[in-house]
């Protein structure tokens, strides 16, 4: 299951890549044609979507690894590192954007756009959706937050385009409209860095576990010793695919060692098997 995970990620890598480059290629062309930093902008944004997919692609590759003695745990949190730099990167490519946007605002720079504009802006739009939801279908399959990521990133694109190819219908009305455009598409860009970056984050530093897992533990808990042991203290941290739970319960402290530690064991290994999650249990004393 795991080597299926691996090899849909690099496939969806390597074309997001492919079609990237050729979309920011062709952008690139028309923004520097009509001399428009929105174009040009989007173009930019386009190509981070390439740099970000390699990213992806290496985060994949080195979180596959299986354990080792310097890492127990695994490799997964390697794709987290390669959510965050997506993130980071986008963010710079907002911040440089809003300041050439302001700069062409200042100058009070004119932008006339032609049918090729709107051609390619339409082109860009359907690729990039398209991109957009197969990337974050087999992200969510496949449980990679990184190939998620990389999708919102791709939909982030197809909305700027969006915005971009409705200002071409006015840009000849206003010539302040290019350099709004180039800021609603840096606006976009910080906001889908928030959600990318909050997102990866909140994994990295670790989540408290939902409702419906603690309630499936307290019930195996029950079946394991048949009286409540007060499962408590929740612990979730997660290494990409495999995940390290650990948690207390409580048990009289006239039970001998033996005992007590059968107990812990037998919980320990079923909720592991229902749940595919390692799991480590530390045992309260009741006096």
């Amino acid at each position: 299951m795991f080597e299926n995970n691996f090899k849909v990620g690099v496939i969806v890598s390597w074309l997001s890549i492919f079609l990237n480059i050729v979309l920011f290629a062709i952008k690139f062309w028309v923004g520097i044609l009509y001399n428009s930093v929105a174009l040009i902008a989007d173009a930019w944004h386009t190509l981070t979507d390439s740099i970000s997919s390699f990213a992806v692609l290496i985060g994949i590759k080195i979180s596959s690894k299986p354990a080792d003695e310097e890492h127990p745990f695994g490799h997964g949190r390697a794709e987290l590192v390669a959510t965050i730099f997506v993130g980071i990167l986008l963010a710079l490519v907002g911040a440089n954007f809003t300041y050439e946007s302001i700069l062409k605002l200042r100058a009070h720079e004119a932008v006339e756009y032609g049918s090729l504009a709107i051609i390619v802006t339409i082109i860009s739009i359907v690729v990039k959706e398209i991109m957009a939801q197969y990337s974050i279908f087999f992200g969510k399959k496949t449980k990679s937050n990184s190939l998620v990521a990389d999708g919102w990133h791709h939909r982030s694109d197809a909305i700027s385009s969006i915005i971009i190819l409705v200002g071409i219908f006015f840009g000849k009305y206003f010539w302040w409209i290019d350099g709004v455009l180039g800021l609603i598409v840096s606006g976009l860009i910080f906001y889908t860095t928030y959600k990318i970056l909050k997102e990866a984050l909140s994994i990295f530093l670790g989540e408290k576990i939902d409702d419906e897992l603690r309630e499936s533990i307290q019930a195996i808990g029950y079946d394991i010793y048949n009286k409540d042991i007060d499962p408590h203290h929740f612990l979730l941290h997660k290494y990409g695919h495999h995940s390290e739970l650990t948690f207390h319960i409580s048990l009289h402290g006239s039970m001998s060692l033996t005992e007590a530690h059968n107990i812990a064991t037998k919980y320990e290994k079923a909720v592991e098997e229902k749940h595919n999650i390692g799991v480590t249990i530390h045992i309260d004393s009741l006096d």
